[in-house]
């Protein structure tokens, strides 16, 4: 293809799409966004999930103690919290009522996550003045603004650019210590949330990376006139012009695609199939359309590239169908519908992944967030849906993660979620904790103003402990919500008092091994709902001797020493 009919067929956006695996990617190879990797001081990983169209967050977060306000306000919509085959998941019951929620039923995998102290919630995340503009709040919360802001660039933009010095590409890139591109996102044009101050939009979109170096190799010169473009420089003439700048970017960027595209095939080559299993359709009923999980492929990617040694630093996955004005559930059964597939698709993907993660040895380095442009409101409509609302949850995934629920369950009797968070508050604070950003570059740099321990527009924020600065194990989080607690008398003679506790509702099995490791006795096996239990067991029948009760509940294990006498 020559030059001229390939600077025909480039949109104007800003990105470099391509496809692995048939999933496109844009890889953002400007400046600013790939510098960063270079002076980078740590290797971990933040993904932006995007939540497309505005989630219903209360139909996902239910709250457990103002449960009949929330029936009250969307009968014909309204998750069942009881005598149901279908109904809402009690997250957590050692939360404080006016935190208590519940999940989604088809959200049991986030439950596993959450119970493993790999999720936090935060309710209430907005900004002031939300107008519930699909377009305008999706600009906003990229930008990193104000309602009445209208910044070029975006926040994670800024952010990567003061991480590196400028002027730095493409001249040094990519090199052995960063051979990648920055930043990669999932679709066909290149969000806000990544621009800077000043970028040059252009966007291939390609079926493969095989397809776009390909392309790239053919490209000569424009073949107008030899002699003003011999080498493909731009033509001296247009020096000074609103073009020259354009176009030597473009020609730059030739030289560089080939390199990524290849490498980024390299490295999704070297990364493997992976041993876990990612869902791939929702299992019950739901529109045709909203069967399949889009999401499962991206991240199934992302670990594939990271475990082949990709060292991309900030990515951006999407699930779209969020627009839920009609038919967010079925007439027929409030559980069912476009909203509990989508609900089902993050909830089952994220698990996977985290597992995925895990069993790649990257499970520490990564952390997920994820984003919508505004919530729903608190009452239904008569078309079985929610129209655009204010504030809703967001949730953040990953072992990273200070696990819990941040906020509390929103007031019902208003008509939208109250902003309880400002959603610049929890991005810095991720940024701070978990990228480890210099507080001053956050208040000064990118999101102006300090959202941690400060004071913007007469509001006055604290730090919110999202993430740990350095990995922190679960242990305490999990050992106060799952614990044998304890068996009495120990040592003991006919019976023995077994207390436990559990947060979710599972299946509980206590065994009594010997010290061969072999099942003499079972003392408790049952279905257990969340909370402490103590079950008086017999051991006339054993034998002197030191014995170990092992303790199940789903994922939890924990074994204890017991002495018959």
């Amino acid at each position: 293809m020559k030059r001229r009919n390939f600077l025909k067929k480039l949109p104007i956006a800003v990105s470099i799409p391509f496809t692995l695996a048939n999933i496109p990617f844009n890889v953002m190879a400007e400046n600013a966004l790939t510098r960063m990797a270079r002076q980078s001081t740590n290797d971990r990983v933040l993904i932006i999930l995007q939540m497309h169209g505005g989630n219903d967050g209360l139909n996902s977060i239910i709250p457990v103690d103002a449960y009949e306000l929330y029936y009250n306000a969307r009968p014909n919509i309204a998750i069942p919290s009881k005598n149901s085959t279908r109904k809402m998941i009690t997250l957590d019951g050692t939360l404080p009522l006016d935190s208590q929620v519940g999940l989604h039923p088809d959200m049991a995998h986030m439950k596993a996550l959450y119970d493993q102290g790999r999720m936090t919630v935060v309710q209430g995340v907005s900004y002031k003045n939300n107008n519930g503009s699909h377009f305008r709040g999706r600009d906003i919360s990229f930008m990193g603004g104000n309602s009445d802001d209208y910044f070029s660039s975006g926040w994670l933009g800024r952010y990567l650019g003061k991480e590196y010095a400028p002027n730095a590409y493409p001249d040094d890139f990519p090199n052995a210590e960063m051979p990648d591109p920055l930043a990669i996102e999932t679709g066909n044009d290149l969000s806000l949330i990544f621009h800077q101050e000043g970028n040059i939009p252009t966007s291939i979109s390609l079926d493969n990376p095989q397809g776009f170096a390909q392309l790239v190799s053919e490209l000569e010169g424009f073949q107008e006139d030899a002699s003003l473009d011999p080498l493909g420089i731009p033509p001296s003439h247009l020096i000074g012009s609103s073009y020259y700048k354009e176009m030597e970017w473009i020609l730059g960027l030739e030289n560089k695609s080939k390199d990524y595209a290849q490498r980024l095939y390299d490295v999704y080559l070297a990364g493997g199939n992976s041993s876990i299993t990612y869902p791939e359709r929702y299992p019950f009923n739901a529109p045709q359309g909203s069967m399949r999980n889009g999401l499962s492929a991206q991240l199934q990617m992302i670990a594939r590239l990271l475990a082949g040694g990709c060292k991309t630093k900030v990515f951006l996955v999407k699930i779209g169908g969020f627009d839920t004005h009609a038919d967010q559930v079925t007439s027929y059964d409030p559980t069912m519908g476009v909203h509990a597939a989508l609900m089902y698709h993050i909830s089952s993907a994220m698990d996977a992944f985290q597992r995925d993660l895990r069993v790649r040895g990257l499970e520490d380095r990564v952390l997920s967030v994820t984003t919508s442009e505004f919530g729903r409101r608190i009452y239904s409509n008569g078309s079985y849906g929610t129209d655009h609302g204010t504030g809703g949850p967001i949730f953040i995934f990953g072992k990273g993660v200070q696990p819990g629920v941040v906020g509390k369950v929103p007031d019902l009797t208003k008509d939208n979620v109250e902003m309880q968070y400002d959603y610049r508050q929890i991005y810095a604070n991720l940024l701070k904790d978990w990228m480890l950003v210099d507080k001053t570059v956050l208040n000064n740099d990118i999101f102006f103003g300090n959202f941690i321990d400060g004071s913007v527009d007469g509001v006055n924020y604290e730090p919110l402990p999202l993430a740990n600065d350095i990995i922190a194990s679960a242990e305490g989080f999990v050992s106060s919500r799952f614990a044998l607690e304890s068996i009495y008398p120990n040592p003991a003679h006919d019976n023995v008092s077994i207390k436990f506790k559990v947060n979710h509702a599972d299946q509980v099995s206590i065994e009594l091994l010997d010290n061969l490791g072999k099942e003499v006795k079972q003392l408790v096996q049952g279905f257990y709902e969340p909370g402490t239990y103590e079950v008086q067991c017999s051991i006339q029948s054993l034998q002197p001797g030191t014995y170990v009760c092992n303790f199940k509940s789903g994922f939890f294990k924990e074994n204890k020493k017991l002495v018959i006498r």
